[in-house]
């Protein structure tokens, strides 16, 4: 882990206009820079970077963070990447984690291996042009020359050494260490790869890191992979993902299909924001990498029970993953047709219908536990509430969390969540508790844009917590407060930002920006913080005077302390 003091310290070291002005370009805008969005489609421009408070933020799709969101949503960087080629433009060392001496090892190999791959993905390249059979098979699923070079398509040819043709030293163990050569128990070497079109698997920095090879006809396996390798994990890499970095970005919109060849196809018919997984289940890095891409993504599986098992298998590691704002959506095509041959059937625009009316997460979750029970019996009920509990208790975005309860509640026909917990009325006469003090509207939100516009006025923010009521944004108040306080958070702008984007707050981040801007930087928070203390200091006066009446039945029951404060009260 990279220490969260050092990630705060870079923030304070880079400019955010320096970093997003080298990818988009930026025009002054007052005391801001503008630009037309680089996430989506637009002809005025709504994308907005304060040099101030070294954030961006997007007035028409929402794309919005520090320096480090910007690489990794505009170049598709993994977090670690995007801190490491910050630090290499400060100047700045990234502390190391403790390694083992074989990990330090198998780090300092990741060049020669991703530079072995490379030549084998050159290799494979050339050979497609000289196989007439590799040729005609890719113009028989429709992929023209265009699309076998965006995607770097090659032909590994029959036999079992042909990689020695490249590679002097075909003994090399780099060339199994690539996962490129097979050594078996005798000892002899063969390629991985014959006989077969070559996918290369590109990671997000642009290196190849393995390969996906298909059968040209029948045989089995139809698709064989790349092994685990120090460059290659299947369960963090997406197939076609570099390559629809930018058609993700335009639509605001990812696909996740099951096969190589379908990302290739999609792209070809005009579909270009498809990727697939590598031949595994769908991991929960899978699902923060893709969330990271766009505000949609869309799981669309055959429609067999093989696809269904995957659905579901995708659907239970999203639910961690989602933050509000984000939308995971399940599309099943009609057996027994794949995203491939649907998309050449049908036509793009059929394809794209079919994406847009995709069953929200929410949906599918409900419709699947209970068709797995008889919902018209009190046992089916409660065995549905069981599993839809355990699930929804994951789902990490608070008011779909929220809307989701209410959700499984009216299924079963049971009372909404707020309601069964109501209280029964008071009988008369009974002893009543102190009202419990509720957020005043504004105040809280007041308070958080002072501390986050100006966090030197951290003193005023403490004066007004203390008299703030628990709950809601007062304990994400006191949560920036106390670390800037203690020094475990930077009092930047940028620091806090990047807090509340690391702890799943960016739906707050982006709220945020967006008021920021509409204040402006002249804006005098210092004025409105005060404002706010007084009124949270009156009404806690008057909050303490309530509590005091409702206790009493006449003023004789007062007692001096309580008639002190019901004097003050009054005069407040």
């Amino acid at each position: 882990m990279i220490p969260q003091s050092f990630i705060q310290d870079l923030l304070s070291r880079v400019d955010i206009v320096e970093v997003v002005g080298a990818a988009v370009p930026l025009k002054r805008a007052g005391t801001n820079l503008a630009a037309c969005c680089p996430f989506h489609n637009e002809k005025s421009p709504s994308f907005t970077v304060s040099p101030t408070k070294q954030f961006y933020h997007c007035f028409g799709c929402g794309a919005h963070g520090t320096a480090i969101s910007f690489l990794m949503e505009y170049h598709g960087m993994g977090f670690i990447d995007a801190v490491k080629d910050l630090a290499a433009r400060a100047g700045m060392a990234v502390p190391e984690e403790e390694r083992t001496p074989a990990r330090a090892e198998a780090e300092a190999r990741r060049p020669a291996l991703t530079e072995v791959l490379a030549r084998a993905a050159r290799f494979y390249k050339e050979q497609l042009k000289r196989s007439d059979k590799a040729v005609t098979y890719l113009k028989g699923r429709g992929l023209t020359g265009e699309i076998a070079a965006r995607f770097m398509l090659g032909y590994a040819p029959d036999g079992w050494q042909n990689l020695g043709a490249i590679f002097g030293d075909y003994d090399a163990p780099e060339l199994v260490e690539a996962g490129l050569v097979i050594r078996n128990d005798e000892g002899r070497r063969y390629d991985r790869f014959r006989d077969r079109i070559m996918f290369p698997i590109v990671n997000t920095r642009g290196d190849i890191v393995g390969f996906g090879g298909r059968v040209l006809g029948a045989g089995e396996p139809k698709y064989l992979n790349s092994p685990e390798t120090p460059v290659f994990e299947k369960g963090r890499e997406l197939y076609g993902l570099f390559q629809a970095r930018r058609p993700i970005r335009a639509d605001n919109c990812v696909i996740v299909v099951e096969g190589y060849m379908d990302v290739v196809a999609l792209a070809q018919s005009g579909v270009g924001n498809a990727v697939a997984t590598l031949g595994t289940a769908t991991t929960p890095v899978h699902v923060q990498k893709l969330l990271r891409q766009a505000d949609r993504v869309v799981f669309c599986f055959d429609g067999d029970a093989a696809g269904r098992r995957a659905a579901w298998r995708a659907l239970e590691v999203s639910l961690q993953a989602l933050v509000d704002g984000k939308q995971v959506g399940f599309l099943f095509l009609p057996d027994p047709e794949d995203p491939d041959s649907y998309v050449r059937k049908h036509g793009s625009d059929a394809f794209r219908a079919l994406v847009d009316g995709a069953e929200p997460l929410s949906r599918t979750l409900i419709r699947e536990l209970a068709s797995r029970v008889d919902m018209d019996t009190p046992e089916g009920k409660a065995a549905f509430l069981k599993e839809a509990d355990a699930l929804v208790k994951q789902i990490a975005a608070p008011n779909l969390g929220r809307t989701m309860r209410i959700a499984v509640a009216r299924e079963a026909g049971m009372p909404l969540p707020e309601q069964r917990g109501a209280s029964p009325s008071r009988a008369p006469g009974a002893a009543s508790a102190p009202p419990r003090r509720s957020p005043a509207d504004g105040l809280e939100e007041s308070v958080l844009r002072a501390l986050v516009a100006k966090p030197d006025l951290l003193p005023l923010v403490r004066e007004a917590v203390a008299l703030a009521p628990t709950g809601g944004r007062w304990d994400l108040i006191r949560e920036l407060a106390e670390g800037i306080a203690a020094g475990s958070l930077a009092a930047s702008p940028a620091a806090i930002f990047q807090h509340l984007e690391d702890s799943g707050r960016s739906t707050v981040a982006a709220s945020l920006q967006k008021t920021l801007l509409d204040f402006g930087d002249a804006h005098d928070f210092e004025s409105d913080l005060r404002g706010t203390i007084a009124r949270l200091d009156q009404k806690m006066r008057r909050a303490r005077r309530e509590a005091i009446v409702s206790g009493v039945r006449t003023v004789g029951d007062l007692s001096e302390e309580a008639r002190a404060i019901m004097s003050d009260a009054r005069r407040s």
